[in-house]
């Protein structure tokens, strides 16, 4: 039992830290089983706004030496998701709630892949120009 939690702590460790891969691997298995490249990638992106969060909370947390990331990051959703249901609000009359719940995961996605690269040239960065 030991050996097969190790194995799914590796996995996910490896996938984790290089969220390009998850989205590689549903955009590509996905589509082969659907057939359909647009329902593939937005399923992959879906799928690997997960990883890109944690993972970008993860190295803000290393960048600045402190527990925020995560906050910061689900903070931000969480007001996004309040302006974007009052614009509704506004426009409509009503908030259709799984509809705003979409357009903030999917604009985290592309908000977290961006903060992911800024964050990884960064540490990039300073591993190379850091004299040990």
């Amino acid at each position: 039992m030991g050996a097969i939690w190790n194995s799914i702590q590796i996995v996910y460790a490896a996938l984790a830290v290089i969220p390009i891969l998850p989205f590689a691997i549903v955009l590509f298995g996905y589509g082969a089983i659907v057939q359909n490249r647009k329902k593939a990638l937005i399923m992959a992106m879906d799928v690997s706004t997960v990883f890109f969060i944690l993972c970008a909370a993860a190295l803000f947390n290393l960048l600045f030496k402190s527990s925020f990331g995560l906050y910061g990051i689900l903070l931000v959703m969480i007001l996004a998701g309040g302006l974007l249901g009052n614009a509704q609000f506004r426009k409509r009359g009503s908030v259709d709630v799984k509809r705003v719940f979409r357009a903030i995961w999917r604009l985290s996605f592309f908000a977290t892949t961006a903060l992911y690269l800024v964050f990884m040239l960064i540490m990039m960065s300073k591993l190379i120009f850091t004299v040990a």
